[in-house]
């Protein structure tokens, strides 16, 4: 099992590890890999074949069925049965097999993602964990093992047990344009513990802009103005969004890895399941959204030239006329069909920079430096066109080639020699782009990022849908 708390301290951002054999022979680069589809995953199973022979439940077992099924609310689960007290027989049984399913892979079915929610769930039967629990009479057990169990996921359960409360006690009440410093005190406590009276205010307003993504200058601008009066339903919503997405998650993730936060802008390298070191990013801007995924790192590419995309030549470069982009250095190569396509030559202005890092994905996106430097300075992030942006791609590369002899220490000479190459990883490193508006520090603080895609309320109005559909399958089922 996974060493789970160090996602307590860096949930929001997700990385990549480097002690392993990552050599590479240097081979002249065929500049664009292959892209690869999505994988197909089959539907949850939330039906139970009429055909299949059902266990029988003793009393004991169908009074905590009925008070599981009724406290799914703990799990960031709407609830799908509206009486679980009066459920019986097979529609028992099925809300408890949908239940499992909504626990351990997500309560959307393959068909509610959006294309762009690229990190499938994988497929998951309830069916035989719970007739084995019935007949060992273990359902308290089996129940228990099906949430995530990452203390990241967990931390967000407290949370929103929190924030529950927080809620259910009449929320906090919106600062006015130009609040009182006690007023400010008031409203920050009610999230933070530590606020006290005699601690100075900016140290407290710049705790809360930690928490909130802000740059921490410890005065009230009109963003932390927002934050702070953004309603406790929504942050409700938030954390519940990325529970779901937590449940998306292997049981297991590659204890060697790259992790980058979408919504943060951050990336954070893990090496044996240990954060070792982060830098920000630059992710896609509304519009460009860049995809979340999983995938591997097989290579990386020195001094890139850009193959400018279609919809971006299209959009942003072609209005220009032929004349201005030759003249900012951009080639015009003829294509197969007779057409045009634009490409940006390798160099120091190359908008990829001197280094991308390719992994397989069907969005023609990847890792990569940039010339533009000014943004990392910046806490608004999102501005590529769905790429991820690097600050210190470098290092990050002298990590995957550390242990090469022949290449340790060298990336920078590579850069230098001017040479277009391709440096393939004989190991390759797993990559996740996720998209976490929400998550847990290690005091048990509950962070939070804008929404900048609305990812979280479409999820969340999916998430709904799903549960409506599996109602009506569980009301069907009812016994007479």
């Amino acid at each position: 099992m996974l060493s789970r708390t160090i996602y307590l301290t860096l949930i929001p951002v997700f990385a990549f590890t480097p002690n392993v054999a990552l050599a590479a022979p240097v081979s002249i680069l065929p500049t664009e890999p292959p892209s690869t589809p999505l994988p197909q995953v089959p539907p949850p199973v939330l039906l139970i074949p009429q055909l299949q022979p059902l266990p029988q439940l003793s009393g004991s077992q169908i009074a905590f069925l009925r008070a599981w099924l009724g406290d799914g609310a703990r799990q960031g689960l709407p609830s799908n049965t509206a009486s679980a007290d009066l459920l019986t027989g097979d529609a028992l049984i099925r809300a408890a097999l949908d239940r499992a399913s909504a626990l351990h892979r997500g309560r959307l079915d393959t068909a509610d993602f959006l294309s762009i929610w690229a990190l499938r769930p994988p497929a998951f039967d309830p069916l035989p964990g719970f007739m084995t629990a019935v007949n060992e009479d273990r359902l308290s057990q089996w129940s228990a093992g099906l949430a995530p169990r990452y203390a990241g996921y967990e931390g967000l359960r407290r949370g929103l047990e929190r924030y529950e409360n927080i809620r259910d006690a009449g929320g906090w009440s919106a600062l006015s344009a130009k609040p009182t410093e006690q007023e400010i005190r008031k409203r920050l406590r009610v999230e933070d513990d530590a606020v006290t009276e005699n601690e100075p205010i900016t140290s407290a307003i710049q705790r809360a802009q930690r928490r909130y993504g802000l740059e921490p200058t410890g005065s009230m601008g009109s963003r932390t103005l927002a934050a702070l009066n953004t309603p406790v339903g929504n942050r409700i919503v938030a954390i519940m969004a990325n529970m779901e997405r937590w449940r998306w998650l292997p049981a297991e993730l590659p204890v060697d890895r790259v992790q980058v936060n979408i919504a943060a802008a951050v990336l954070t390298v893990f090496e044996g399941d240990r954060p070792i070191t982060s830098m920000r990013a630059v992710t896609g801007r509304t519009g460009n959204e860049t995809p979340m995924l999983v995938s591997n790192i097989h290579s990386i590419v020195v001094n890139p030239p850009w193959n400018v995309p279609t919809s971006i030549a299209t959009r942003e470069l072609w209005p220009k006329g032929r004349a201005a982009l030759q003249a900012q250095g951009y080639k015009l190569v003829k294509t197969p069909d007779g057409g045009e396509r634009i490409v940006q030559p390798a160099g120091p202005e190359s908008a990829l920079g001197r280094l991308k890092f390719d992994f397989d994905n069907p969005f023609a996106v990847y890792l990569h430096d940039t010339p533009a430097r000014a943004r990392f300075q910046s806490y608004d992030r999102l501005a590529s066109h769905g790429c991820v942006r690097l600050e210190k791609p470098v290092p990050l590369a002298e990590l995957m080639v550390q242990d090469d002899a022949t290449l340790a220490g060298r990336v920078q000479t590579l850069i230098d020699s001017g040479k277009t190459q391709r440096v393939t990883l004989p190991k390759q490193v797993a990559v996740y782009l996720l998209y976490w508006t929400a998550f847990s520090s290690a005091n048990g603080a509950i962070n939070f990022r804008d929404d900048p895609y609305g990812w979280d309320k479409l999820l969340a109005t999916k998430i709904e849908a799903s549960t409506r559909r599996a109602q009506a399958v569980v009301t069907a089922s009812r016994e007479p």
